[in-house]
């Protein structure tokens, strides 16, 4: 029988791609080896272009699980993320029928979960089959996700939900409280208890495997391999760091941005874009548009539509607000024609950050972001969101020194001056050029690590030579298990 691993994501399209190309590398570096993805199904999911991305995928194997429903809709940011970890729970009974089907034809070596998947190491451990994490992100919000559950035991809520508590989690910079995601903050959510018992769990795995490169986050790895992130066990879980894994993502109209770009002077261009979930109050669209105004930098602008009220920054945008005109200041696209672009919703981040006129790029610190940032040697201006953002931005500025930050008013507004600033900081001033020394630096380190004999496929064939230790000391138990 062929030797198989399993490989089995969250099905949100950012970890779902990115556990996708780790799936592709692994076939690559190993082609022995058989690969399977088993892929949940959102509810009420379109999965034409899930189907469409994975069809070029020749080498992988695919087993779509059936839709799974929610007892109840989510109706919060929280609500969303506790779903994420009770599909796979309901899904239990479907990856035990799957992995069992699969084991009549192979011996799995190995599964690899995303941690949002956390729920399905009861299947795994029942039938005796070695588990291991893919962190879609770097390490540095891997050692937050690990300390979890000793923030748990060492500070009450209300400690955590005073600013001025000072957090000193092993690999990051020092941080305030107020760093730490919003849902490790309300303990009365059960997504808080979802995070704590997979922070538990990870500690206890096989191994961790993380989406980044070792000389990137050299703090943060030595927290984890110094087992500080997980001292409730004797020893921590191997670490892998195999990246960067960039996606290509999806393919849609590209050519108005960059025909735009190739007009643009080399490196003179901002590019702002925050994600798919990154939207702004029409109040703080306003005053990004003074403050690039005011800067005088180039730029292209992704731009979504406001939140409905009630909704708060860094949730799904509910309302269709298409007019640009009546978005931003009264004049500002006629005045800013041919120093800027506004475009609305999407653009080719890959491309647009690989272009020769782009110089900066302002982010929401989303990981797949910043990877790609670093990949095309283009400095960044901070300004976090929503999850581990925060997180991500405390390391890129404090330790990586490979961004600039933003700083919001209490109220979480950034002013069109401070934005203008900052702007001006990165693009033009002696602290923006060591930024983009350092960045460019990284760039060629990323190079590195993936070419041969570099750290990350060093990394790999340790892994996946690691699965033959493991597979020995389990098959027999697993096969009388199956």
């Amino acid at each position: 029988m062929k030797d198989t691993i399993v490989l089995y994501p969250c099905p949100s399209k950012g970890h779902l791609f990115s556990m996708l190309e780790f799936a592709k590398l692994i076939s690559k570096h190993r082609p022995s080896l058989s690969v399977t993805l088993i892929i949940p199904t959102l509810p009420n999911e379109e999965t034409n272009s899930v189907d469409s991305i994975i069809a070029t995928a020749t080498s992988i194997n695919f087993i779509r699980l059936p839709p799974a429903a929610l007892p109840t809709v989510p109706t919060s940011f929280g609500d969303i993320v506790a779903s994420l970890f009770e599909l796979p729970q309901l899904n239990n009974p479907n990856l035990h029928q799957a992995l069992l089907s699969l084991s009549n034809s192979s011996v799995i070596k190995a599964f690899i979960i995303d941690f949002f998947c956390n729920a399905a190491v009861e299947i795994s451990s029942a039938l005796k089959i070695p588990t291991y994490y893919y962190f879609t992100s770097g390490v540095s919000p891997l050692c937050n996700l690990l300390y979890t559950s000793t923030l748990d035991k060492n500070f009450t809520q209300e400690e955590l939900l005073n600013v001025e508590t000072v957090i000193n989690c092993p690999g990051l910079p020092t941080m305030s409280s107020g760093t730490l995601p919003l849902v490790l903050l309300d303990r009365s959510h059960r997504s808080y208890r979802y995070f704590v018992e997979t922070s538990i769990q990870m500690g206890k795995s096989a191994g961790l495997i993380a989406n980044t490169f070792e000389s990137l986050e050299l703090t943060a790895v030595k927290g984890i391999r110094e087992g500080n992130c997980t001292p409730a066990e004797p020893r921590p879980p191997p670490l892998y760091c195999i990246g960067p894994v960039i996606g290509k993502g999806e393919s849609k109209n590209e050519e108005e941005c960059l025909s735009w770009l190739d007009s643009q002077p080399v490196r003179s261009v901002v590019f702002l874009c925050f994600g798919s979930m990154g939207v702004f109050s029409a109040n703080q669209l306003k005053e990004m548009a003074i403050g690039l105004e005011k800067s005088e930098v180039r730029f292209l602008w992704i731009v979504r539509p406001p939140p409905a009220d009630g909704e708060t920054k860094g949730e799904c945008s509910l309302t269709v607000l298409n007019d640009l005109e009546y978005l931003l200041p009264e004049g500002f696209l006629e005045r800013t024609k041919g120093k800027g672009l506004v475009v609305k919703m999407w653009a080719p981040q890959v491309k647009v950050l690989s272009h020769e006129s782009v110089g900066g790029f302002v982010t929401h610190c989303g990981w797949n972001s910043i990877l790609e940032s670093v990949c095309a040697g283009v400095p960044m201006l901070a300004w976090p969101l929503y999850a581990e953002q925060k997180v991500n931005g405390l390391a890129l500025v404090e330790e990586l020194k490979l961004a600039l930050r933003v700083t919001e008013l209490e109220d979480g507004l950034v002013k069109g001056d401070e934005f203008a600033m900052k702007l001006s900081e990165l693009m033009n001033s002696d602290e923006g050029r060591g930024v983009r020394e350092r960045v460019t630096a990284m760039k060629y380190e990323a190079l590195n690590a993936q070419m041969d004999g570099g750290s990350s496929q060093v990394a790999l064939a340790h892994l996946l030579d690691s699965l033959r230790v493991s597979d020995s000391q389990n098959t027999s138990t697993s096969s009388q298990n199956l």
